[in-house]
């Protein structure tokens, strides 16, 4: 057994407040460890050259690298010992940034429990096991839930790179939000002119059967290898089909905020005060108005929009800014001017976020142009006559104030949609604490669920605009297309395993696994794994009354010698 430890800097991440050489002498004189050193930057070229180098010079066959968290460049790591000849699951970590340096002020003593961190990791790889990862072969198809204009990006980009792709989507018709849109930001470019394009090329492609009225009922099998029941409704008949695809991509969008959760403004009780997306319609040529934005057969004179109607709002339970109601307003309030040129029309927020490409310009355009922005808190909209009164308080001036209003248009925000609960709990995927479906790193892993093989594109995954759910639906495209273009796939080996000899054939383990990886043998009378179904939770390691369950790489063994190398 020879081990090497490496110890990074992390530039001054953590070398500002763990004193690395002392923690690289101290593992130096730890049992099996061969070689210790120390470098800037483990996760750079040179480092890794180091760590290569010694391997083949010292002929190392486990590594210790104490760095930052294992998440971070876990499989940059992996890769670059399995270059020099060491199993990559001979590797382990040591977390001294994130459970050390960037919680510690005392450098004596973040230097000591990076000691021990870098203890317990060495005594934890001396047992570990040299593992392999198993391949499987993957179902040339894809399955796409939600035909907007994330869902139809996706199909498209797939189906073009000669995938089949299944597309569902529970409304009768295809387009989803975006084709309830008169006009874009910041271009203020025809939504059906940009839009009619993609949805014919949508609708008559080969390698995409968009089948509508439905729903995923069930879903079974692992990456490569789904297995999902659709639940189809037309003419009060419901039947089930089933599909077998390599992978899942999630475009399910988003709800819009309702405004009757903030009756303060009046929403549902005064006809004058409407929702964002009713005045789109209002803007639309194909909206009830044909174009013309009237309220009760008359031309508004007096139009205030209020933002961040169910955005940054605790007391609605969401926290998040939706990120598109700032530029969405901004583009009703230049059509308001365009078609009524007389009309006053008024702006209050909270504050503007214009982060977008164009978009800081477009706000000032809308500004020249005579709308009046006007940074305020709105406690309440009531009625006075045939008119509507705003009350707000103009935090710049920071003093009360009252708006008449002929119209006003409520900023109402993207919530996540009311089915999300009911698709993470069949997809056992995860969800954000905002509600939205929740990504597995919000940088390394936009795209990717917890769970391999399915993806997530658009609205689903958190609020964002037109430009960005494009974006995020091609990133979804390849990730997925990635899959289907090796044909194979490699399954983690860090899984659960059961030791015959001391399982009881309780079966207490196989309810509480969510991924239904455990069996039972009648036979035998013993529990079994489903290697390419075990996610590796541990779930059933903690319930065994018996001991029988373990997790690869994770073994009792490992924690009990670990656990004494910290104490």
């Amino acid at each position: 057994m020879r081990i090497g430890v490496y110890v990074c800097h992390c530039g001054n991440n953590i070398a500002s407040t763990v004193d690395v050489e002392e923690v690289t002498r101290f593992a130096q004189g730890l049992p099996y460890v061969v070689v210790a050193k120390d470098y800037l930057y483990m996760c750079s070229e040179p480092g890794q050259r180091l760590v290569r180098d010694d391997i083949e010079e010292f002929r190392l066959d486990r590594i210790v690298i104490a760095s930052c968290s294992p998440t971070m460049h876990g499989a940059a790591f992996r890769h670059n010992v399995q270059r020099a000849g060491v199993n990559p699951y001979r590797l382990e970590r040591a977390d001294i940034r994130e459970q050390c340096s960037w919680v510690h002020n005392d450098k004596e003593k973040a230097t000591e429990k990076a000691k021990r961190l870098v203890a317990a990791a060495v005594a934890r790889v001396a047992y570990s096991e040299p593992l392999e990862t198993k391949e499987t072969s993957v179902v040339p198809a894809v399955l796409v839930i939600g035909a907007g204009i994330a869902g139809i990006r996706v199909a498209l980009d797939l189906a073009n790179a000669g995938i089949k792709s299944y597309v569902i989507e529970k409304e009768p018709d295809v387009g989803g939000h975006v084709v309830q849109l008169g006009r874009t930001f910041p271009t203020l470019e025809d939504v059906g002119d940009a839009l009619l394009p993609t949805l014919t090329e949508f609708s008559n492609h080969p390698n995409i059967e968009c089948i509508t009225c439905a729903e995923v009922a069930e879903v079974e099998g692992y990456i490569g290898n789904f297995r999902v029941k659709v639940k189809v409704t037309r003419d009060s008949e419901q039947k089930e089909e089933e599909l077998r695809v390599g992978a899942i991509i999630l475009a399910t969008g988003y709800d819009t905020f309702d405004a009757r959760l903030k009756p303060e403004y009046g929403y549902g009780r005064y006809s004058n005060v409407i929702t964002a997306m009713e005045m789109e319609r209002l803007c639309s040529v194909s909206g009830p108005t044909g174009g013309k934005i009237q309220l009760n057969g008359k031309k508004p004179q007096n139009v205030v929009f209020i933002q961040c109607v169910g955005s940054r709002d605790k007391t609605v339970g969401n926290e998040y800014c939706s990120r598109v109601c700032c530029m969405y307003t901004a583009k009703q309030a230049h059509l308001v001017k365009e078609m009524i040129p007389d009309a006053k029309v008024t702006v209050c927020y909270i504050d503007i976020r214009s982060f977008g490409k164009g978009h800081e310009q477009f706000i000032e355009q809308v500004q020249k142009e005579g709308v009046i922005y006007r940074r305020g808190n709105v406690s309440e909209v009531y009625r006075k006559g045939d008119k509507v009164v705003v009350r707000a308080e103009d935090t710049l001036l920071g003093e009360p104030y009252e708006e008449e209003a002929d119209m006003v248009v409520l900023a109402t925000g993207l919530v996540p949609r009311r089915d999300t609960k009911e698709l993470v709990d069949k997809l056992r995927i995860s969800q954000s604490s905002d509600g939205f479906f929740l990504e597995d790193h919000p940088k390394l892993g936009p795209v990717n669920s917890r769970v391999e093989g399915i993806f997530l594109a658009g609205c689903c995954q958190g609020p964002k605009d037109i430009t960005d759910t494009i974006a995020q639906a091609h990133a979804a495209a390849g990730k997925a297309g990635s899959i289907f273009f090796v044909g194979k796939v490699e399954k983690d080996p860090l899984v659960c395993q059961i030791d015959e000899e001391i399982c009881a054939g309780c079966r207490m383990c196989e309810e509480i696994c969510e991924y239904e990886a455990l069996r039972f043998d009648e036979r035998r009378g013993i529990m079994t794994v489903n290697e390419l179904l075990c996610r590796g939770c541990g779930a059933c390691c903690v319930t065994c009354p018996s001991g029988a369950a373990e997790c690869r790489n994770t073994t009792n063994k490992q924690m009990l010698e670990a656990i004494t190398a910290l104490v």
